[in-house]
């Protein structure tokens, strides 16, 4: 026990002597920091270039860190970031020898007490021209001087919205000194790309890369070389709500304009389903008219409602147009005879179109054949068979006629009998006239009827072709539209 209680009072002396160390150290080293600083910055300038030969040429080292994206306006044209920005260089009038100050190799102290060289965003589209994150420095003992700042900045972007919502966009972020020529001051990249180690995903876009660039650049003003470093972002959308939210309904919505087509013309609704569709199309159109910028270049979707809307205006054109031939009536010409071959006889059979009142699904009734048949043909029989009738007995009566008339000369017999006869007689001939009458009446409005039926049906073939034509035409345009954006 006594062995025990003496090795924890050994340790605790032992870190209690560390500790008492540790805080004379730090008290030691703080105390050359001040006079470090003091020694430095004692006849110290940040207004000049800080090389001892002013023909020199100082390096600036760059490097961007791309922390997050925090917007991408494609309507203003402008993208917002937060970076983090790390320039280093070395300042020939900050160094000292450390091992005269305790081995202080580095020193922190405030960014506007250095000179600073003014390297800016160039695409810089922001109207705010505050000056940066006024952070520490830190200072070696070499006289290498690197500053970390964060910066939000807002660059402008040439976004190109073709294959929207399945677009790529590159975005440049150029810096360079604003004032410094390449002579005075020389842009060195620290990397070969933007560092994207602490990147926060974005819900909207994907990062691909951000290679840098650099560029030696003269301007017609002057005849020194500007450098600058070009990083350029590379996004790739995420398409997943555009298709959800304004793709997918536009689909949908389309494959509702061919069955227009099939409604029944006496429905009434033929022509408000289509214009119907076409308003809801014209409200999507709206809403990517307000994210894109009125640019020339109209976007993929754009481009797929258009041909939608122009698809569904001639649907209910020709909509129309088959509606004035299904009402045709019996005022209106016989079907020709190119369209009696070429839409009742073999378009009608490719479509399945059968007579008005049927379908494919309710054959037809060998009663109502029968009925159909018998109203035709059996009207006819019977016609001919009364009318042979009254003919046989208006012929008895002519010759009942003739032999009263060759009593009555013979033998002058005039009686009741003779006037029953010819009385019976007109009556058969008034009679036949009035069936003959309603006859015709009744063949000439079968025709008119018949030349309607026909008339309706061509309008529900033509019904059934243009469906089946804009099927074809929704399938294709939605096909080609997914084509495009892989």
């Amino acid at each position: 026990m006594k062995r025990k209680s003496l090795s924890s009072c050994n340790v605790s002396l032992g870190l209690l002597f560390t500790a008492v160390i540790l805080k004379a150290v730090e008290s030691a080293k703080g105390k050359y920091a001040h006079m470090l600083f003091n020694e430095l910055f004692e006849d110290y300038s940040n207004a000049l270039r800080p090389v001892e030969d002013t023909d020199k040429v100082l390096n600036v080292t760059l490097q961007i860190t791309l922390s997050q994206i925090k917007d991408m306006d494609e309507r203003n044209q402008i993208l917002s970031a937060y970076l983090w920005i790390r320039q280093s260089w070395y300042d020939a009038y900050l160094k000292w020898d450390k091992d005269k100050y305790d081995g202080l190799d580095s020193i922190r102290i405030p960014s506007n007490l250095v000179w600073r060289p003014d390297i800016v965003l160039y695409n810089k589209a922001d109207d705010d021209f505050s000056e940066p994150v006024n952070t520490n420095v830190v200072l070696r003992y070499d006289g290498k001087i690197t500053w970390d700042a964060p910066a939000i900045t807002k660059s402008s972007c040439v976004v190109d919205v073709s294959y929207f919502p399945f677009d790529s966009q590159q975005c440049n972020l150029t810096f360079g000194s604003w004032t410094y020529n390449g002579n005075q001051v020389d842009i060195i990249n620290s990397l070969d790309s933007g560092d994207l180690s602490d990147f926060v995903e974005d819900v909207e876009w994907e990062i691909h890369g951000m290679p840098a660039v650099k560029n030696v650049i003269t301007y017609g003003c002057c005849s020194e070389p500007y450098p600058d470093v070009t990083f350029t972002l590379i996004l790739k959308r995420k398409s997943s709500f555009y298709i959800f939210n304004l793709l997918l309904p536009c689909i949908l919505i389309s494959f509702l304009a061919p069955l227009g087509f099939y409604l029944p013309a006496d429905s009434g609704e033929k022509v408000s389903l289509g214009v119907t569709v076409l308003l809801a199309l014209t409200v999507f159109q709206l809403m990517v008219a307000e994210i894109m910028p009125p640019s020339e270049n109209v976007p993929l979707i754009g481009k797929y409602y258009i041909a939608t809307m122009t698809m569904i205006t001639a649907s209910t054109a020709l909509t129309i147009i088959i509606m004035n031939l299904h009402h045709c009536g019996s005022e209106a010409k016989p079907v020709p005879q190119w369209a009696r071959v070429v839409i009742l006889d073999y378009m009608s059979k490719i479509f399945f179109v059968y007579d008005v009142g049927e379908n494919c699904t309710s054959p037809k009734r060998e009663k109502e054949e029968e009925c159909r048949l018998e109203g035709d043909d059996g009207c006819q029989r019977k016609h001919k068979e009364v009318r042979s009738s009254l003919s046989n007995r208006n012929d008895d009566c002519s010759l009942r006629e003739k032999l009263n008339g060759n009593l009555n000369k013979s033998y002058g017999v005039h009686g009741e009998n003779v006037r029953e006869t010819v009385n019976c007689c007109s009556c058969y001939k008034m009679l036949i006239k009035n069936i003959e009458y309603i006859a015709n009446c009744v063949r000439d409005h079968k025709a008119n009827r018949a030349k309607g039926i026909e008339w309706k049906k061509v309008a529900k073939v033509m019904d059934r072709f243009f469906m089946w034509i804009f099927f074809i035409m929704v399938f294709f345009m939605s096909v080609l539209i997914i084509g495009k954006a892989a």
